[in-house]
């Protein structure tokens, strides 16, 4: 099930499911230590004895963002319960606070009381063993706490909108105007004995006040607003995330004092300010591509950790029969995320990714797989041996990658004071590792994992990857004025682009071949979306011959022919497969793949006509995201529905980078 509505601030990251259930809570790091767990924290409505959860048959749900905001606009309504709710939720810009407001109708001819409901199914730190649920009486909150990570829950309705007879007075620095605190709650316990959890307490309409809980425990709050019909309430719900009691207490405080409100304005503003001055002038682009430009550097921004981490997905459906996910840094999709948000004006971000890289460099120059969010070295299918030698773990282009983007990021902004110390650090050690790690034999790389992670061997979009990491290695070093060196990079890269010609072009068939297997002969001569690299790094021009009759076999070869349309990775790809007809439907298309040829296009155009085909791929990419924008890795042949993680990061990279490339093939044309 996709996550429809990622929220966050680099630091806590919240996921919503297309049900809008909270299904993911990372803190402090986005994308490591996952306190739900994919477990649903369930949000119901009881009303005068019926009662719904949001997962039930029955709702409409209408989840996007704002415009130009992390700031979700969700409409919900149930016909059976006669309610509707226009709720607003996002993640404080700086604190790491979860907010949630909802304005609450009763649809009904006749005043009601409508109680609505919040569960919280933790596994703090990632497990349930020792956790514990309390209610704190002073702040007439639930806190959820185990070790150093602390969960404050709290709400609060408008005084003027409640029975003065009812009101408790104002705390001192409370606002006026609303009332802080828990109506209901419940701590109890969950996934032991025959316990389902507080979840269940909660369908009857009346919480049972269990005060405490430890072990593995959950809790429900519960708020009570009578709402007379046809009017509508307003509720506010929030979570206050932090190492001890003193820091959520301080949220909590910050909450009361200034009112909800506030951070709602506060994050709206923010996130318009950091969009709006990097909003490209769109040219004859149509709106809804405009939209998921837009809301793509948003989302992706909810995926990068603040320490310059970029993970690959947080959305743990995907988690694996071997019990593993998305949610590491693969450098390959950090570089090139990070080339997107360098091509759309974004220069910290950029930095903290190159300085994370520089930091988990081995001292022998390459990267190894991938990282978790506070770099230390995530999990790994890559084997140190294979047939009794010793071999490096690892994908070159990673690697590679790490270096040409920097020299975008060079190209782009001209820093120098930034790239002065990486050049020792992380510059010459990738270019000397990248010249020494070639076969003696033909100059091209030792074999090495493919991008796909299938794989074994010398894979053509690797070569020209490491082809561009050297040549960017070359570029720095004249730049820097270390001449010998320089030479010595380009050598190398030169020798690679001719060898390629000689050992990898087909010519009967007038295209390149994927790869060369390890210890064979024989090419692997299948058509391959990552064939595109060839261009992308620059080792040849998007319009040479060789490459234009490459990329004609890929559109021949690998479109999903289908109304769905799009194009595939491989024929064949059984990844996800959902059918067997692999002449119809080669493969899942995939966004990643469907969007380079939308690259290509607008690389190669002449005119304008040319250009639309370029368009009209950012539209199939557009019109296939879910309505909140977000992306998926690939997307169901015959329905559209998103297969896979989303959203992929990698994904919404692309239709950036993408759009940038049909923006600048438009400034070119006029």
């Amino acid at each position: 099930m996709p996550r429809d509505l990622p929220l966050g601030n680099g630091s806590l990251l919240i996921g919503f499911d297309s049900n809008y259930r909270l299904r993911d809570l990372y803190w402090p790091h986005v994308g490591q230590e996952n306190h739900s767990l994919g477990h649903p924290f369930r949000l119901g409505f009881w009303v005068q004895g019926e009662f719904r959860w949001m997962g039930d048959e029955g709702w409409n749900r209408d989840l996007q963002y704002e415009k130009g905001t992390l700031v979700s606009q969700v409409a919900v309504s149930h016909p059976e319960l006669a309610i509707s709710a226009n709720i607003a939720d996002t993640v404080d810009f700086h604190e790491n606070l979860f907010l949630r407001k909802f304005v609450i109708t009763n649809d009904s001819k006749e005043e009601r009381e409508i109680r609505i409901f919040f569960h919280h199914d933790f596994h703090v730190g990632g497990h349930e063993v020792g956790d514990t649920a309390y209610y704190e009486p002073e702040r007439r909150a639930v806190i959820h706490y185990k070790g150093s990570n602390w969960f404050l829950i709290n709400g609060a309705v408008l005084r003027d909108e409640i029975e003065k007879e009812h009101a408790p007075k104002p705390r001192p620095g409370e606002k006026e105007e609303i009332v802080v605190g828990l109506h209901q709650w419940a701590c109890g316990l969950k996934e032991i004995h025959d316990y389902q959890g507080t979840w269940r307490d909660a369908e009857n309409g009346q919480l049972s006040g269990d005060a405490v809980a430890h072990g593995s425990v959950d809790s429900s709050v519960g708020f009570n607003l009578n709402i007379r019909a046809g009017e509508s309430r307003r509720l506010y719900y929030w979570m206050a995330v932090g190492a001890d009691f003193e820091s959520v207490a301080r949220i909590n405080r910050l909450v009361r004092v200034r009112g909800p409100e506030a951070f709602l304005d506060r994050t709206r503003a923010y996130w318009n300010l950091w969009l709006e001055r990097h909003v490209p002038d769109y040219a004859d682009l149509p709106d809804d591509i405009c939209r998921s430009y837009e809301d793509s550097l948003l989302i992706l921004r909810t995926q990068i950790d603040n320490s310059g981490a970029v993970l690959a997905a947080n959305d743990t459906d995907i988690t694996s029969m071997v019990r593993d996910t998305y949610s590491y840094m693969w450098p390959r999709d950090g570089a090139l995320v990070t080339r997107a948000l360098i091509q759309a004006g974004y220069l910290d971000l950029s930095r903290a990714f190159f300085q994370f890289c520089a930091r988990v460099l081995t001292k022998e120059g390459y990267l190894l797989h991938k990282y978790n969010p506070d770099g230390t070295l995530a999990s790994s299918w890559h084997p140190w041996i294979r047939e009794g030698t010793k071999t490096l773990p690892i994908q070159e282009d990673e690697t590679a990658l790490v270096l040409w983007v920097l020299w975008e990021h060079f190209e782009r902004f001209g820093d120098v004071e930034f790239i002065k110390p990486l050049y020792r650090k992380l510059i010459t050690p990738i270019a000397d590792f990248l010249t020494s790690y070639r076969s003696t034999d033909t100059g091209l790389p030792l074999p090495s994992y493919d991008l796909w992670e299938e794989r074994y061997g010398i894979l053509t979009w690797t070569v020209a990857a490491t082809w561009g990491g050297l040549m960017a290695g070359a570029r720095f070093a004249d730049a820097f004025g270390d001449m010998d060196r320089g030479a010595v990079y380009r050598s190398a890269a030169e020798e690679m682009k001719s060898e390629v010609e000689n050992h990898l072009w087909l010519k009967d068939k007038k295209r390149f071949a994927r790869m060369i297997p390890d210890n064979s002969r024989s090419l692997d001569d299948a058509v391959d979306s990552s064939l595109s690299g060839l261009w992308m790094f620059g080792m040849y021009a998007p319009d040479h011959p060789k490459i234009i009759t490459t990329v004609e076999a890929i559109k021949d070869q690998l479109s999903v022919k289908t109304e769905v349309g799009g194009f595939a990775r491989y024929k064949d790809d059984r990844y996800h497969q959902i059918s067997q007809d692999i002449e119809q439907i080669p493969g899942n298309p995939w966004f990643i793949c469907t969007l380079w040829l939308a690259d290509w296009h607008a690389r190669t155009a002449t005119s304008d006509a040319d250009l639309e085909a370029s368009r009209e791929l950012l539209a199939w990419a557009s019109e296939r995201a879910l309505p909140s924008s977000v992306l998926a890795e690939q997307v169901h042949p015959h329905t559209n529905a998103p297969l896979s993680v989303s959203p992929l990061t990698w994904s919404h990279a692309t239709f950036i980078s993408s759009a940038q490339a049909y923006l600048a093939a438009r400034r070119r044309l006029a």
